[in-house]
C-alpha cells in the first residue's frame, strides 16, 4: 500500500482547519494540523512533513517567520502560503523567502489538494543529462540534488533549484517566461511571470554570494532568460 503524503497544516482557524483536514483526507493525504508557528516547528523537527499548508496571520508568529526559519534548515520542503492576504507586495515576499505557492482565502479545498498534488510530482528533480551538466563554474550534482558554484553547493529552494537546472541543460539557450512557468511550475499552476522574475531575481543574489564578479544568467528584453554557455 503507498503511504499516504504527511501535510502538516498551520491554520488557528477551527473551521478552515476542519474543512481542509476532511478534505486532504478524502483526496489521499495524511493531513496533520497544528495552530500556532511554534507548534509547526515543533513538528517539523520529527520529521516525515511532505508539504507544509502555512497561514500568514498565526496566533504566536507569522506565517512568513516561520517559513524563514524553516528555510533556514531546510531549503527544500514544499511550503505553500494560506492566507487572507492577497496584495502583490505580500506574494512576492512569500516567494522570495522561499514559498512555493500562495492561495488566498476564499479558496477551494478541492484546488488546495490539486496544487499539493502539482508540489508533490514537482518535488523529485528532473533527470539531467547522463554524467550531470555543467556551465563555467556551475556544476548540477544530480545524486545530492545540488547545484555547485565553484565547488560551492547552493543553498536553493525546491523551485530556484528546478529553475537553475532547467537553465544549466541548455546553456545558451533563450526561454521564455512562459516556456519557464510550463517548465518549472506546470501548465495547472497559475503561477505568474512575476514569479519566474522573483526567483531569478534571488537566484542571482545566491550566485553573486559566492562570485561577486559573475552574472552567469542572462536577461535578454522582451524575450526572456538564458545561461551563460
Amino acid at each position: 500500500m503507498t503511504e499516504r503524503p504527511v501535510i502538516l497544516l498551520v491554520e488557528d482557524e477551527p473551521a478552515i482547519a476542519d474543512t481542509l483536514t476532511w478534505t486532504l483526507k478524502s483526496e489521499g493525504f495524511s493531513p496533520c494540523h497544528v495552530a500556532t508557528g511554534h507548534a509547526a516547528l515543533e513538528r517539523l523537527q520529527a520529521g516525515d512533513v511532505s508539504v507544509v499548508v502555512l497561514d500568514v496571520g498565526l496566533p504566536d508568529l507569522s506565517g512568513f517567520e516561520v517559513c524563514r526559519r524553516i528555510r533556514a534548515h531546510d531549503t527544500s520542503l514544499p511550503v505553500m502560503f494560506l492566507t487572507a492576504r492577497s496584495e502583490e507586495i505580500d506574494r512576492v515576499l512569500g516567494f522570495e523567502i522561499g514559498a512555493d505557492d500562495y492561495v488566498a482565502k476564499p479558496f477551494s479545498p478541492r484546488e488546495v489538494a490539486a496544487r499539493l498534488r502539482v508540489m508533490l510530482r514537482r518535488a523529485s528533480p528532473p533527470a539531467p543529462a547522463p554524467n550531470g551538466a555543467s556551465s563555467d563554474a556551475l556544476m548540477l550534482d544530480e545524486a545530492a540534488a545540488q547545484i555547485r558554484h565553484n565547488g560551492i553547493a547552493l543553498p536553493l529552494t525546491r523551485y530556484e533549484y528546478l529553475l537553475l537546472c532547467h537553465l544549466l541543460l541548455s546553456p545558451g539557450r533563450v526561454f521564455s517566461r512562459n516556456q519557464l512557468l510550463d517548465a518549472v511550475w506546470g501548465h495547472d499552476s497559475d503561477s505568474t511571470d512575476r514569479t519566474v522574475d522573483t526567483h531569478i531575481k534571488t537566484l542571482r543574489a545566491k550566485l553573486r554570494a559566492v562570485s561577486p564578479e559573475l552574472d552567469p544568467i542572462q536577461t535578454h528584453r522582451g524575450m526572456g532568460y538564458s545561461l551563460s554557455p
